[in-house]
């Protein structure tokens, strides 16, 4: 068998992400046939030991990916942190295993919601470089005017680096407030909602409509399916996303 990164073959099997593997990696907490591995090691997974805190890696599970509608009110994490409820209590217990959500939607918004075993798909789909498309539909105070649409198109500072291009456009308007429907390549901390501050609007409320091509449809608030292969396979396939 063709040797692998470390990395790659921990996220293989479910057991975190690949960035979360490098991060071990670099805290010295994984073995290699009993000696400290490094980013980057190459290994053969039928016949190289590896040792995650002195525990061996589960075995590669069947390859998930759920898509869920998301209410707000609802956390983007594997852990109920300060008595939130997460994302994951909507799914019946016997499917929660290994499975973490790809990115994240703040608590305040809804929509769309990948959860996967894959930490292969969780690294493309979250990596700046792969530069996956998330759409959203959102509504803002006020109306958005022709010169902050094209602001916003361009790209804005935030947190002292410019924001990448994005797709805006006008849905619907009226005097006291606009829906819009935006595409982004990236994923910031609350990135809409501030860059709309930045421009003077607020934001009413958000829903991600699609991911890479991965749509909502007609999946109701708070429910979830599991996609079959055929509908997320190619996204490990290709370097860039399919075009919407």
């Amino acid at each position: 068998m063709e040797h692998q990164r470390i990395q790659k073959v921990i996220a293989a099997t479910g057991f975190c992400s690949r960035r979360k593997a490098e991060e071990l990696l670099m805290q010295q907490r994984v073995l290699l046939n009993g000696l400290i591995a490094k980013v980057g090691s190459l290994v053969d997974p039928k016949k190289d030991n590896i040792l995650v805190d002195g525990n061996e890696l589960p075995h590669k599970p069947k390859p998930r990916v759920i898509i869920l509608n998301k209410p707000a009110g609802l956390i983007s994490s594997c852990q109920n942190q300060y008595g939130r409820r997460s994302v994951l209590t909507l799914l019946p217990s016997y499917l929660r295993q290994g499975l973490h959500p790809v990115g994240r939607l703040d608590i305040e918004s809804r929509g769309a919601l990948l959860l996967t075993n894959q930490g292969e798909l969780t690294l493309r789909l979250t990596h700046p470089r792969y530069e996956h498309t998330k759409t959203y539909l959102v509504w803002i105070n006020g109306q958005l005017s022709i010169e902050n649409i094209q602001k916003w198109r361009s790209g804005l500072l935030l947190d002292g680096q410019l924001t990448m291009k994005a797709k805006v456009k006008i849905v619907r308007s009226t005097l006291d407030r606009s829906l819009l429907e935006i595409e982004l390549r990236e994923g910031r901390n609350r990135q809409i909602r501030r860059t709309a501050k930045l421009l003077g609007h607020h934001v009413l409320d958000l829903q991600r409509v699609n991911i890479s091509g991965i749509s909502l449809g007609d999946l109701n608030e708070g429910c979830w399916r599991e996609l079959h292969e055929h509908e997320w396979k190619y996204l490990l396939r290709s370097d860039k996303p399919m075009s919407l």
